[in-house]
């Protein structure tokens, strides 16, 4: 598989600091194409959030380089790579959690990353950063780990409700502020010609899928500059609509 890739980060027309970090890499492996997106969004209630989002995205980094090409040819490597990605997320967990006590400090971050190989993807979440699959729609892969989210998957709310409802950034657990982490995973089949965008929430809060759909379709996506013009376009609709959050997306399509 072959890749274009662009990722695009804005601080937003409130917050001085801009609390999201994320990381887009494609190696080659024995002549094959690998790509590895994480987006991971400071906690904004929690100081130093930058911080250790910024920490767990150069974790998932080094994972990549040292550690995925020692299980590239393993016979279950789903298996594995939840296994790992588990391991990697409860240790920072626990390594953040401990910083920010020595320091007096609270510390936290969401994480979605995905991974692309040999016509299958692998994603992992934790919070409310999510990942999706464009194709002649949008599909969100990861689920959102907010209390919103689990009392509408459990019938306890409407959609309407769930909408509207003040409660809808309140995260269940984040890396580095949780006692016990427990990440979701997800795979699934890749076709040629498919895109794949990360995103943190203030990305998706004030615009719509069709409008993400509109720029980011992959018949649209000829070259890294449409690409990289989608993202900022909806980046700024964002921003004139008066999203308060930092914003971040990262674009990935699947080429022949």
């Amino acid at each position: 598989m072959n890749f274009m890739v662009s990722a695009s980060t804005d601080a937003g027309l409130v917050k001085e600091k801009n609390q999201d970090s994320l990381m887009v890499k494609v190696l080659a492996i024995d002549g094959e194409n690998v790509a590895l997106a994480v987006l991971c969004d400071g906690v904004g209630g929690l100081s130093k959030g930058e911080l250790a989002s910024a920490t767990v995205v150069k974790a998932f980094d080094r994972w990549f380089v040292e550690r995925f090409p020692l299980i590239f040819y393993v016979e279950n490597l789903y298996g594995q790579l939840c296994d790992d990605w588990n391991l990697l997320l409860n240790e920072y967990n626990q390594k953040i959690r401990e910083n920010g006590n020595l320091s007096h400090v609270s510390l936290g971050t969401t994480v979605t990353a995905l991974l692309l190989m040999r016509d299958r993807y692998y994603a992992v979440n934790v919070g409310d950063s999510r990942s999706y699959e464009i194709r002649e729609s949008v599909r969100q892969i990861t689920k959102d780990q907010t209390i919103v989210n689990y009392e509408l998957e459990n019938g306890m709310i409407t959609p309407q409700q769930a909408e509207m409802d003040s409660r809808k950034n309140i995260l269940l657990q984040c890396v580095g502020a949780s006692e016990t982490l427990i990440p979701d995973f997800f795979s699934g089949d890749v076709r040629s010609g498919t895109t794949y965008l990360l995103c943190s929430d203030g990305f998706r809060h004030l615009i719509t899928e069709e409008e993400i759909l509109q720029r980011m379709r992959p018949d649209v996506l000829g070259d890294v500059e449409t690409m990289k013009k989608g993202e900022l376009e909806l980046i700024e609709l964002n921003k004139a609509r008066k999203e308060r959050d930092n914003i971040s997306v990262i674009t990935m399509k699947v080429c022949e």
